[in-house]
């Protein structure tokens, strides 16, 4: 919601200020002009990816949109249902949660926390890792090492989108001079035409920078760079579940395990000791 709220405030602030200033937006109207950045823009972007660039690129915002939701609420939820299930696994030995992490729809342990079971790359990640602790044949550092290489390449594979989009970020200004270059010359060609005309194609002509600049700054880039912080976020929530678990499987405690993923979150999102206890209480209650 708000990368829109951003696009509206600097739609609003050119051509608001431009109007207001006494200009009129008639003239900064120019389809060929736009056909010509857009165009070309695509075009470049097409021609720089792949197609797994491409369909990561088109597919990044549906894949991430769940990102923005992850603040203080999931983070307490996703370290009280890492408590529970440490805590089974430890009364119970690691067979006790084999059941829950297999079908976790129907897990009374899961179904307390419909948020983190609605985010597929959260529980993924978590039950994967879960079997093979629960298989016993992991040494923890193997384990470390394979959840360190799986985050990476998550981030590897998104961060894709973020370059691609910079680049065609990069270029657009350049494609923007390239119509207003194009615009001259069709002024320039019309000998012809009266002093007034030529003015009017030149002053057109120009918009082709104002709109390449415009697209750059003010959309395309703001666009990568919101994505990045979307990835940034994601691989904060994976970390916080290795820690985790990697704290639990070298032999502490439950409470000291999830205590471990709470610092490894940022300060803006992490919960306080005293809020991370009373949130987990229940849970230890009924253990």
């Amino acid at each position: 919601m708000l990368i829109f709220v951003g696009f509206i405030i600097v739609a609003l602030s050119v051509f608001g200020g431009f109007s207001m200033s006494g200009g009129h937006l008639g003239p900064l109207y120019q389809p060929m002009e736009i056909l010509i950045i857009v165009g070309a823009a695509v075009g470049a972007f097409i021609a720089g990816n792949n197609g797994k660039a491409i369909k990561a690129t088109l597919r990044i915002a549906s894949r991430l949109r769940r990102t923005g939701k992850y603040d203080k609420s999931i983070y307490m939820d996703l370290m009280a249902l890492q408590y529970k299930l440490l805590s089974k696994m430890r009364r119970e030995g690691a067979i006790g949660i084999e059941k829950d992490i297999e079908n976790p729809a129907e897990s009374p342990l899961f179904s307390e926390h419909p948020h983190i079971v609605r985010d597929p790359m959260v529980m993924g990640f978590t039950t994967d890792y879960l079997r093979l602790m629960v298989s016993g044949s992991m040494d923890p550092l193997e384990l470390d090492e394979l959840m360190t290489h799986e985050i990476e390449a998550f981030e590897h594979e998104a961060r894709i989108p973020i370059d691609a989009l910079n680049k065609v970020g990069d270029g657009l200004p350049a494609f923007g001079i390239i119509a207003a270059v194009l615009g001259v010359v069709k002024a320039l060609g019309a000998a012809d035409a009266g002093v007034s005309e030529i003015g009017l194609m030149v002053a057109q002509a120009l918009v082709g920078t104002f709109m390449g600049i415009l697209l750059a700054y003010g959309f395309v880039n703001p666009l990568a760079s919101r994505i990045e912080r979307q990835v940034r976020e994601a691989v904060k929530i994976l970390q916080c579940i290795r820690v985790t678990l990697l704290a639990s499987l070298n032999g502490y405690a439950p409470q000291l395990a999830v205590e471990f993923g709470r610092k490894a979150l940022d300060t803006a999102e992490r919960p306080t000791f005293d809020e991370l206890e009373e949130h987990v209480r229940p849970a230890k209650a009924g253990a």
